[in-house]
């Protein structure tokens, strides 16, 4: 095997911390290998090591036999990696050619910058990809998609020989990724070596030559993919067997109370009028495919977005939603699909997190807050939830994201919310967190609160759901239940929509 890199008992200390030891990894030119571990397990620590944006304490980094050491980002640059970083570093409205080469600009002879050769690589490269780009929009205009193939072209402007993708399909829908795949697969033919990081194991499976697994910092072992199983993986990662990431569904209610009905929700004018209802104690899931409708009916529901037609009544009264403070007034709370960005403040503690939204419960007088009060109701509601972290007062930037999805949950319950919107709420979480969010969220489900799941993952769905809602092109194609809760019967209703409902909301 032609092994192009080598990371050799690499060892790495923050004050306090012992992010990562003795750790192994070794990649042979043309080969997809993968990274795997929970998160905090020390991939992202050690791929910033080979990138030059940290040294480690000690150990070795080998290119093609030769030691080197990176000072930087740019001498790793110079040495051929390239890494395509889950959180995209495009500057929103620059168009894809000048993200490409922002800061290392092609020049003419006398010095002004080069746009027709710098557009000419841009596209041979996109040609490379098999991708369509619009050169001249703001990457802030391109979908997901558009923008992660920006990435992957300014990593591969570089010249890398090795590239590192750090989570690439998480905001892919099915059929993005695969192309994606099409193209690691190209890339690979050319001789590049990539390091391939993902939660999604069939993604492993799919694409990749060999694994290496960490845990908590330490090197755990190296396999072939053709040699191992999901369920020897995730043992690896976790250091302990799951045998079932989903807690068992407990038996229909028929006595069960309709928390919210939503009697009619239409988006706008000409647009399908969807209406459904959740009960207490209840999983409901919003299945279908990216852009079918599912979080924009939530969002609609709630008045975070405008509705033509909504009418919604939470525990029997007919409420007039205004904004989301009035759905969070009536007990109704939503983990967003990008909680970094719009689910939290990660500069803030665990604390402020969640008491934001929810200070006046701490009033000790008109304009102080009763410190006491607050730090213990902080804690119990971390215990109630399982936030791991050194205390509350930790920057939540600091947590895994199952940790960070989890002070969510802690601040609607901390308000009292009882209906919970989980939107994507396993998204970019590792297996062993995945199963404690399942484990929670039907933990809440038995002590009387509701739930309406938005899910792309099917097995979530399928695992968690009490019912399910199909939609496609922005309706409500069908409400599954029992045993028509299963895979072939959600895509069937979601791809070829169906001719009379299976099952209308009571």
């Amino acid at each position: 095997m032609d092994i192009l890199l080598k990371l050799d008992n690499i060892s790495k200390s923050f004050p306090g911390v012992l992010a990562l030891q003795g750790i192994h990894l070794e990649i042979a030119r043309g080969e997809i290998h993968a990274l795997l571990g929970e998160n905090g397990a020390g991939k992202s620590t050690l791929m910033k090591i080979l990138c030059g944006i940290h040294q480690p304490d000690s150990g070795a980094i080998v290119i093609d036999g030769q030691p080197r050491k990176f000072s930087n980002y740019h001498d790793a640059v110079a040495a051929g990696i390239g890494i395509v970083f889950q959180e995209f570093s495009l500057i929103p409205y620059l168009n894809a050619v000048e993200n490409i080469f922002l800061g290392r600009e092609l020049r003419t002879r006398i010095g002004t910058r080069d746009r027709v050769a710098m557009r000419r690589a841009a596209s041979a490269i996109f040609a490379q990809l098999k991708v369509t780009i619009d050169l001249a929009r703001p990457v802030c205009e391109l979908s997901v998609a558009e923008q992660q193939f920006v990435e992957i072209g300014k990593a591969l402007s570089l010249n890398a020989r090795i590239l590192i993708l750090d989570e690439p399909t998480a905001t892919l829908t099915p059929a993005e990724a695969e192309h994606l795949f099409v193209i690691m697969r190209e890339l690979k033919q050319q001789g590049v070596a990539m390091i391939f990081i993902s939660h999604h194991l069939d993604e492993i499976f799919a694409v990749c030559d060999r694994i290496t697994v960490l845990r908590d910092g330490q090197y755990v072992g190296m396999t072939e993919v053709l040699d191992t199983s999901v369920g020897r993986l995730v043992e690896m990662m976790v250091g302990r067997k799951i045998e079932n990431s989903f807690p068992p569904k407990p038996a229909p209610n028929p006595e069960a109370q309709v928390v919210l009905e939503v009697e009619a929700l239409q988006l706008h004018k000409h647009t399908p009028l969807n209406r459904f209802v959740l009960h207490a104690g209840e999983i409901l899931g919003f299945a279908g495919l990216v852009g079918s409708g599912r979080t924009e009916t939530a969002l609609a529901m709630l008045s975070a977005s405008s509705a033509y037609i909504r009418q919604v009544k939470v525990r029997g009264v007919t409420t007039k939603f205004s904004d989301p403070a009035d759905a969070l007034a009536a007990g109704i709370g939503i983990l967003p699909e990008s909680r970094k960005t719009e689910g939290l403040i990660t500069d803030f503690s665990i604390k402020d997190n969640i008491s934001l939204n929810n200070l006046d419960k701490y009033r000790a007088a008109r304009f102080f807050i009763d410190a006491g009060s607050e730090a213990k109701a902080t804690a119990e509601i971390m215990k109630r939830v399982g936030v791991k972290a050194p205390s509350m007062h930790t920057q939540v930037a600091m947590l895994s994201g199952g940790n960070q999805q989890k002070v969510v949950i802690a601040r609607w319950l901390n308000h009292h919310a009882t209906i919970l919107i989980f939107d994507e709420p396993t998204r970019g979480i590792d297996v062993g967190a995945k199963a404690e969010i399942y484990l929670l969220m039907r933990e809440l489900t038995e002590r009387g609160y509701s739930i309406i799941m938005i899910s792309s993952e099917l097995p979530e769905i399928v695992g968690m759901c009490d019912r399910v809602a199909v939609f496609r092109q922005g309706r409500i194609e069908a409400t599954l239940s029992g045993a028509q809760i299963e895979p072939n019967q959600i895509m069937t209703y979601a791809t070829a929509g169906h001719q009379e409902t299976l099952d209308e909301p009571a």
